[in-house]
């Protein structure tokens, strides 16, 4: 698998491009001129202390903090996933899997390296044709096998590190495919939660016994539990996670 983030990711979008995407997945009407009128004739201009620049006009990048920025972005790349898409990927149940996008953090899927180095090639040349670029810093690449296996990709002429573990949105990932470590972060993050909520939840005698079991069951679980559908749930996991939970007074 490969690790890919993109630079400056929603700074980076061209708009032009963004509303023929929109066009393409028959976006029309009001909602298309709704979006249109919100980066219609955008402009700029730079603050230093009390110093103001010219106006300047803006044609790339989406609006930071609007509700809508999120779900273009994800239309916008659901466009760059679709297009780089090819017959690599790996098999689940019935379903081949290519590629895991979340926002602007990818991981490409592929059964051999020389599988996977196509798809990075098309991933970021896609990338490229839509206004977008791929951080060559960030990116890595990870064997899934319990043997150490050589992996060696590139992308812009850079060779690409490869790593024994990964961090993919919030879950720890090792080339041996254990989620061990994994499973003693989460306990670890817990018990920092009951930690910092001792004094001000647990043994605070203003708050009824309702109110720290929805505090326990919102904040404290959720902790410990995040990222538990990847476990392979054995009686030893099962176990610790007990023994983490009732350690919650």
């Amino acid at each position: 698998m490969c690790f890919v983030d993109l630079e400056k990711a929603f700074d980076r979008v061209p708009r032009g491009i963004l509303l023929e995407v929109l066009c393409e997945y028959r976006v029309h009407g009001p909602l298309l001129r709704a979006v249109r009128s919100l980066y219609n004739r955008s402009r700029s201009l730079v603050r230093i202390a009390n110093c103001k620049s010219d106006l300047f006009p803006v044609h790339v990048g989406l609006r930071q903090g609007c509700p809508l920025s999120p779900v273009l972005f994800i239309v916008f790349m659901d466009r760059i996933s679709r297009r780089s898409q090819g017959l690599e990927g790996v098999w689940f149940g019935d379903h081949r899997i290519s590629a895991l996008i979340f926002a602007d953090d990818a991981d490409l899927l592929a059964p051999s390296s020389l599988d996977l180095q196509h798809a990075l090639g098309r991933f970021a040349a896609e990338c490229e044709a839509a206004g977008m670029r791929v951080s060559t810093s960030k990116l890595e690449a990870m064997v899934l096998d319990w043997k150490k296996v050589a992996c060696t990709l590139q992308v812009g002429g850079e060779v690409l590190p490869q790593v024994e573990e990964f961090k993919y949105l919030g879950v720890l990932f090792t080339s041996e495919e254990r989620m061990d470590d994994e499973i003693d972060r989460r306990i670890g993050a817990a018990a920092a939660v009951m930690r910092s909520m001792y004094r001000s939840v647990v043994v605070k005698k203003e708050l009824s016994r309702k109110v720290k079991l929805l505090i326990y069951q919102s904040i404290y679980v959720p902790t410990l539990t995040y990222g538990h559908e990847l476990w392979v749930m054995t009686e030893r996991v099962r176990s610790r996670i007990q023994v983490a939970e009732m350690s919650f007074p």
